[in-house]
């Protein structure tokens, strides 16, 4: 992994001449993204993203905190966050803005901890790769709650990027599910290795949830298909 996404962030946070990153996926075109908009203040999140931190309660797990402007939001309210990602170079930049407690580690590879509240948010969904991968991570994410702890996650329905067909429903490919999208990151002239990521309908995290033993509820629709979800054991 060259850490692009990292690099970008770790370059935004020194001033080191950041650029757009360049995301690219499998269904759509590349689309420029201002490296800015993952050090945004609390003012300027989406409404489903300052749902999600009002309802963190207790010991913070941040999940792909990215620049850490979560954790750091929640920190300033006096609760105990940890920011992980799997971008040393992100890690870094959260070290210098700030971040108390902020690792370069895989979600899969945590051990022996508890927290309270784990946020998965900007599509946390994402991480599962595929929905086969997705029962995988629940399970991983269950053994890391506390007894009344909770997961907040956020997702898309994605359905509205596909073609409609002419019964005036949507022309899908029929190999595997529709949210399993394959990312690919360029900055400064460098590409990253494609890699899965994957967005949840609503109905099909649910279902995951229960085949995992976790209860699922919608919080909140936001104004695009997208929606955030509290997951409980």
């Amino acid at each position: 992994m060259k850490d692009l996404f990292g690099r970008a962030i770790l370059d935004f946070q020194t001033q080191n001449a950041p650029e757009d990153l360049v995301t690219e996926t499998n269904i759509s075109e590349a689309d420029e993204m201002d490296v800015a908009y993952l050090f945004r203040s609390y003012s300027e999140m989406p409404k489903l993203e300052k749902k999600a931190l009002q309802l963190a309660m207790g010991r913070v797990l941040d999940v792909g905190c990215g620049a850490g402007s979560h954790s750091l939001y929640l920190q300033g309210q006096g609760l105990d966050v940890t920011a992980i990602d799997i971008s040393p170079s992100a890690i870094e930049a959260c070290l210098l803005r700030g971040v108390k407690e902020a690792r370069a580690v895989n979600l899969m590879e945590l051990q022996d901890e508890r927290f309270d509240t784990i946020l998965l948010l900007m599509n946390g969904t994402g991480i599962f790769g595929t929905l086969a991968q997705t029962s995988a991570y629940l399970q991983k994410l269950k053994t890391l709650l506390t007894p009344n702890g909770q997961i907040l996650l956020d997702s898309s329905d994605i359905i509205y990027m596909f073609d409609d067909d002419e019964d005036g429903g949507k022309w899908i490919p029929g190999d595997g599910y529709y949210g399993e999208l394959t990312f690919t990151v360029s900055y400064k002239n460098e590409t990253e290795e494609p890699f899965p990521w994957l967005y949840l309908d609503y109905n099909t995290l649910q279902n995951a949830a229960h085949a995992n033993g976790l209860q699922c509820t919608l919080v909140q629709e936001g104004s695009h298909y997208d929606y955030l979800a509290r997951l409980t054991l």
